[in-house]
């Protein structure tokens, strides 16, 4: 998969050189949770062997967690952005933004207008332009919320939830520096209590507002995949055709 996601960047690049559009274009590489987990990245177990019988183990950049848990390991992923003329290459943000951000930086990077209702978030163009440009510290909230369907999601607001600021993590009960600790290998909680309860306040409150907005926890969930359905009746019926890679 990498090697093909390498690839196929290096196409696209390529191409908007070619087609003398680099400095037109804003390229955006992300990526949305941290390691995947399953029987390919199970924490502790093997990918595989290498042609040397080496075993071969998942790697997270020495990041605990993985895809559906509430750690950094499981939530922290790359970005990139490339604005050829517009944005200066090669260099690193270590400030913390996130998805919610993206929204607003386009909107100003296009020099629109962000509406008077959105889901949240900040420019980062200011940090694109000048990595020293002044960023207030904020929280960042994040819920597993994978609650069996119907149940009541107040039950489940201080399980698998997690409390981000630049310096620490708050995962349930436990306290990390980040910038101590980046692989929080050690919990502070009980050295830094004062820290604990701002952080919960801050997602007890940001959990009340959001609460509401939670209007689809009762519809009950198809009893099918229509996906597959419509698969198992195109493959039994006209066929599923060969995929022709598109001429760019």
């Amino acid at each position: 998969m990498i090697e093909n996601i390498d690839e196929n960047i290096g196409r696209l690049m390529t191409k908007l050189a070619e087609w003398d559009l680099e400095e037109n274009t804003i390229l955006i590489f992300m990526s949305d949770n941290g390691m995947t987990g399953g029987g390919s990245g199970r924490t502790g177990k093997p990918l595989g062997e290498d042609k040397n019988g080496k075993a071969m183990m998942m790697f997270n950049a020495g990041q605990k967690g993985l895809k559906g848990s509430a750690d950094e390991g499981g939530v922290r992923v790359p970005f990139f952005i490339r604005w050829k003329g517009t944005l200066e290459a090669g260099r690193d943000i270590s400030n913390v933004a996130a998805h919610i951000d993206l929204y607003p930086t386009l909107v100003e990077l296009a020099g629109a207008t962000i509406p008077e209702k959105q889901v949240g978030g900040r420019s980062f163009l200011p940090l694109l332009k000048d990595p020293k440009s002044a960023w207030p510290d904020r929280y960042l909230f994040t819920n597993k919320a994978r609650w069996p369907t119907g149940s009541e999601p107040n039950k489940h607001q201080w399980k698998n939830f997690a409390v981000r600021s630049h310096q620490y993590r708050l995962v349930d009960k436990q306290l990390f520096d980040m910038l101590a600790d980046p692989g929080q290998k050690n919990d502070i909680a009980a050295k830094h209590p004062e820290v604990v309860e701002k952080m919960r306040a801050a997602y007890d409150k940001f959990w009340k507002e959001a609460r509401p907005l939670m209007v689809n926890e009762t519809t009950p969930m198809s009893p099918t995949q229509p996906f597959r359905v419509d698969y198992q009746k195109q493959l039994v019926g006209k066929g599923i055709p060969n995929w022709a890679p598109p001429k760019l």
